[in-house]
């Protein structure tokens, strides 16, 4: 369950600094591209290290095609209706990158891209969220579209992703996106302006509590979660339909489906898959697995982390596999297992993970050749400084990849990068390049000084955009993106638009790292 933010001192610091943050950026520019502010201190910092990479390409990915969202890899924040967190257009491969951003004073999580290859973003902040429209070269915003603000801003969370944090485009590249009251609405371009076209309110169903994610089966109906754990969906002719998780189950994560007409959701215990039966979400089977005793630093609620990701179509051997991480100490796991309707069966999958009692993963696996990947967020509480520094705590390190045999079963760590600390990414596969693109966040005696290093006091709070290798988990490259907290991504992704360049929502705004030649 989302953890509010408490007036404390350090709450308080925090929207202050927001607050500060916000007076820069004037209401006469929110159409141009105004800069996120960065620390002077840049200056002492190596701004890339490493070397470009040549495009080394895996197999591409074949994932069918959700018909009511846009096209894959540029539908949600996961990319697809599989959520496999992997793209087969190529990214950065690291050539005299340059970096570009846009101060909103909103975390731009979710980005997607239309059909002529605009930024489609829902920018989250403290006092409500906005959809917007930008131009994907310069950052520019063409057009945007307030959506309805929150009832009680003390309870702002750094932790909470409802109300529009997720959202989806669609085949007509309409933005639909859940609100804060309860409602989900579909947003078009009209070509001068952003114009709300469908307004459903769901309000009866959820409660007051906040809608985490809203996405279309393969036969129109829009299902919806709620982080209270209500499950439900809207028929095309506007019906709601809907049931409860059993007592004490929450939902903190988006959820996936495919073309058979599953839709899987991990909840804080157990993992489901709901078909349609007599008009409603039903439960076709339910696999409980180890939720551990405690919230580790790291996670937003005690359980699995990951939205689900699935793996092979619905043809393939027990309907394709499924995939999320467990939440259990000393050792977490990946678990994967059949997805079809017969049921999970035994495991395919579990594999230990990470080091003991220093392991947890906020972020989807992402789905590569014959495995998954997974990130250690271990000691990410949020952005505020723990110590007299501007810096966020230090994370634990690793990043790991599980090879996994989906027909016979069985499955091993293939490699682990035990030095990168990515925080909060949601790190994204990059088929084309045989990339995995991360965002991380160094150590202050990790930081590529130029010359002598400052002390951990003195450090500034720097974030780098950061290349490894999908076959090796090797560190190729790393570029500076910039330094304080309007460069902390907060859970947003990175996400490979169609011309190249990656994008990272931050809680100044948005991120734009491109090769320049």
């Amino acid at each position: 369950m989302f953890r509010t933010m408490k007036r404390s001192l350090p709450a308080v610091l925090a929207l202050a600094t927001v607050a500060v943050l916000a007076a820069v950026v004037p209401a006469a520019l929110a159409s141009s591209a105004l800069p996120i502010p960065s620390d002077p201190r840049d200056a002492l910092l190596k701004p890339f290290t490493g070397t470009p990479a040549v495009a080394h390409p895996l197999p591409l990915q074949s994932i069918p095609q959700n018909p009511y969202m846009a096209a894959n890899g540029g539908s949600n924040i996961h990319d697809d209706a599989y959520q496999s967190d992997a793209y087969n257009q190529p990214g950065p491969l690291g050539r005299n990158l340059k970096v570009r951003s846009t101060a909103f004073v909103q975390d731009c999580g979710s980005v997607t891209f239309d059909k002529a290859g605009r930024i489609v973003t829902v920018c989250v902040g403290v006092t409500g969220a906005t959809l917007r429209l930008i131009n994907p070269t310069t950052l520019a915003t063409i057009a945007s579209y307030t959506l309805p603000a929150r009832k009680d801003v003390t309870t702002f969370s750094f932790q909470n992703f409802s109300g529009g944090g997720y959202f989806y485009l669609d085949n007509a590249d309409r933005a639909v996106v859940s609100t804060f009251t309860g409602h989900i609405v579909t947003i078009q371009d009209t070509g001068s302006a952003l114009k709300k076209v469908r307004d459903i309110d769901v309000s009866a169903v959820t409660q007051g509590s906040g809608i985490q994610s809203a996405l279309p089966d393969w036969s129109n109906r829009l299902w919806f979660v709620t982080v209270s754990g209500k499950v439900g969906f809207v028929t095309p002719a506007g019906a709601v339909r809907s049931v409860s998780l059993p007592a004490g189950e929450t939902i903190a994560n988006s959820f996936a489906m495919d073309e058979s007409g599953g839709v899987f959701i991990v909840s804080t215990h157990a993992l489901y898959r709901f078909d349609v039966r007599a008009g409603k979400p039903f439960v076709t089977w339910r696999q409980p697995y180890d939720d551990g005793t405690r919230i580790k630093p790291g996670q937003v609620s005690q359980g699995s982390g990951t939205t689900p990701t699935l793996i092979g179509d619905a043809d393939s051997p027990g309907g394709g596999s499924i995939a999320i991480t467990d939440n259990a100490d000393p050792r977490m796991h990946v678990l994967v297992f059949r997805r079809g309707k017969a049921g999970p069966g035994p495991a395919l999958c579990n594999q230990p993970i990470f080091g003991a009692n220093t392991g947890s993963d906020e972020n989807s696996l992402v789905s590569v050749p014959g495995g998954v990947i997974a990130e250690n967020n271990y000691g990410y509480s949020g952005p505020l400084p723990k110590k007299v520094t501007t810096r966020t705590p230090d994370t634990v390190p690793g990043v790991v990849k599980v090879a996994v045999d989906y027909q016979h079963g069985g499955c091993h760590v293939a490699w682990e990068n035990d030095t990168v600390r990515l925080p909060s990414v949601v790190s994204k596969a990059d088929l084309a390049t045989g990339l995995l693109y991360g965002y991380s966040h160094p150590s202050a005696a990790e930081l590529p000084w130029k010359r002598t290093p400052l002390p951990e006091l003195a450090a500034p709070e720097s974030w780098f955009f950061t290349a490894l290798d999908l076959r090796t988990g090797r560190t190729v490259w790393s570029r500076l993106a910039g330094s304080n907290l309007g460069f902390n991504n907060n859970y947003a992704p990175v996400s490979i638009g169609p011309d190249g360049a990656a994008y990272v929502g931050s809680l100044g705004g948005l991120i734009r790292i491109a090769d320049s030649d």
